[in-house]
């Protein structure tokens, strides 16, 4: 499914920060437009001080590429653009350069649902500079997003302990894109359902959903409203119960479901929206068994996230099933995942690429030279560590020495022939053709569900996980600290 085709009907060129478009009218300017270059998106900090970050948001950028271009409606809206001094600011030529421009870079990529790090590299891109960098705001806003949502995801359903989530935050998401990007990404990270029914329909995701309050207080009485909805839908009943009074409203729902037994028909459960959910769950769970009812479900919602989930749980609560929404779709707690692109390699007329490093008084802003990718080694199915390599370098087979790019007396060897090793970049697109088979939303969950089982625990507490370890090879780490002593040596110079 063209995904960004059937939502937007055109081209989303413009979709894109106004510097990415002077640059590359500069690039154009300067004759530098189709030098090669790479460019690596990659994040520096996991979102919600968490141990891992769940990457998704490939089949958007898929989709994307696949459909990049400048349409007659957005060359026509950029001839139009003035100048300080009113002239127009771009040159009709670089205006039929944009017109003419086809896709044309080498993608490389996680696959949607990889557990990733900071540092490394979740989108390599490859191919003439101007094409590169207007990639850049659109790569970000897709993965930024998604990603975030999908760990969100992720953290909530680690804590309901197996217990199914469903996600519908559909009416306090970003927008109508925010919504349908927030419901796929929680799909992938692990929540069994949504309540937007359009992703059901675009993604293929199960959709669920009971009854609001407005239903009980459209009818006379409470029990009114249980049996309408009893006699609409027999098969899938699941009531309302905190409206008026949360323990009568158990006590209408059993009649109810008695009702519905004596036709053959069995009442899923009940659902509470609000008060004391570990009291008010534990007393329905006793009313429930009490009346003969032991397996119908008991549903929470209420602005649930992964950290009121884990008291509940501490409490002892009897909830079987967790309905998240306002804090899933929006990052509630952390907004943003705050992924960057940077320039790591360009290619200059021998046709050699040369390595390009960003300096920084912050260590963490200091970014990875050259064209990198990355090694997971695996242990008894278990992630054990991650390397950030130089492609063209040899790896001593004996022994590998990773160091962290923050901290470098931080150090892991690795002895690669006691373990499996996985390469994490996978070939998307090559020289704008695209080489790479989506898999279904399904695949894609189930293999994020499998990248979290291979991570220690440890990695997955909520408060104060372990730090996994991903680092430099030794190459790569030389390398970097020799471009960057490099840099301040000019840096000085320019000083004096």
């Amino acid at each position: 499914m063209k995904i960004t085709k059937d939502l937007y009907q055109g081209s989303l060129a413009l979709l894109t920060d106004f510097y990415q478009l002077t640059m590359a009218y500069a690039y154009w300017k300067s004759g530098k437009a189709e030098q090669e270059a790479v460019f690596n998106l990659f994040f520096r900090k996991h979102p919600f001080q968490g141990g891992f970050t769940l990457a998704a948001g490939l089949d958007y950028v898929i989709d994307y590429c696949k459909n990049f271009n400048f349409g007659k409606e957005d060359i026509h809206y950029l001839a139009e653009m003035e100048d300080n001094n009113g002239e127009k600011l771009f040159d009709p030529g670089f205006l039929e350069y944009l017109a003419k421009m086809k896709f044309t870079c080498d993608i490389d990529a996680v696959e949607e649902g990889t557990v990733v790090f900071p540092n490394a590299p979740m989108i390599r891109v490859k191919g003439p500079l101007i094409q590169c960098q207007l990639l850049e705001t659109p790569l970000l806003n897709i993965f930024n997003f998604q990603t975030l949502i999908a760990t969100k995801a992720a953290r909530i359903n680690l804590a309901a302990k197996g217990e199914p989530v469903l996600e519908f935050g559909l009416r306090r998401a970003q927008g109508i894109d925010g919504a349908l990007a927030a419901s796929r990404a929680s799909y992938i990270g692990g929540c069994t359902s949504t309540s937007n029914v359009m992703a059901g329909k675009l993604f293929g995701i199960p959709v669920s959903g009971t009854h609001a309050h407005s239903w009980i207080m459209s009818f006379e009485t409470e029990l009114e409203a249980f049996e309408a909805y009893a006699d609409a839908f027999p098969d899938q009943c699941i009531f309302l119960v905190d409206t008026y009074d949360t323990i009568n409203g158990v006590k209408n729902a059993i009649k109810v479901g008695e009702a519905l037994r004596k036709k053959g028909k069995e009442m899923i459960g009940i659902r509470i929206d609000s008060g004391d959910l570990a009291y008010y769950s534990n007393k329905a769970r006793e009313m429930l068994d009490e009346a003969g009812f032991p397996d119908a479900k008991i549903v929470a919602s209420n602005d649930l996230d992964e950290h009121i989930i884990t008291s509940l749980k501490g409490q002892e609560a009897s909830i079987n099933v967790w309905g998240v929404g306002t804090k899933l779709v929006t990052a509630f707690d952390q907004p943003a995942l705050g992924a960057v692109y940077k320039l790591s390699a360009i290619r200059i007329e021998n046709g050699t690429y040369v390595p390009k490093i960003k300096i920084s008084q912050q260590s963490l802003k200091i970014n990875v030279p050259g064209i990198h990718n990355v090694k997971r080694y695996y242990s008894k199915g278990m992630a054990v560590a991650d390397m950030i390599y130089l492609e063209d370098q040899e790896i001593n087979p004996k022994g590998i020495v990773i160091i962290d790019p923050i901290d470098s007396t931080r150090r892991k060897r690795i002895m690669p022939y006691f373990y499996q090793e996985v390469v994490l970049l996978k070939p998307i697109f090559r020289e704008g053709k695209l080489v790479y088979s989506s898999p279904e939303l399904s695949v894609i969950r189930e293999r994020a569900s499998a990248h979290l089982e291979s991570l220690d625990k440890t990695h997955k507490r909520m408060v104060n996980p372990h730090l996994y370890p991903v680092g430099l090879e030794e190459n790569l780490h030389h390398l970097r600290t020799e471009l960057v002593l490099k840099a301040q040596k000019l840096d000085q110079k320019d000083e004096k």
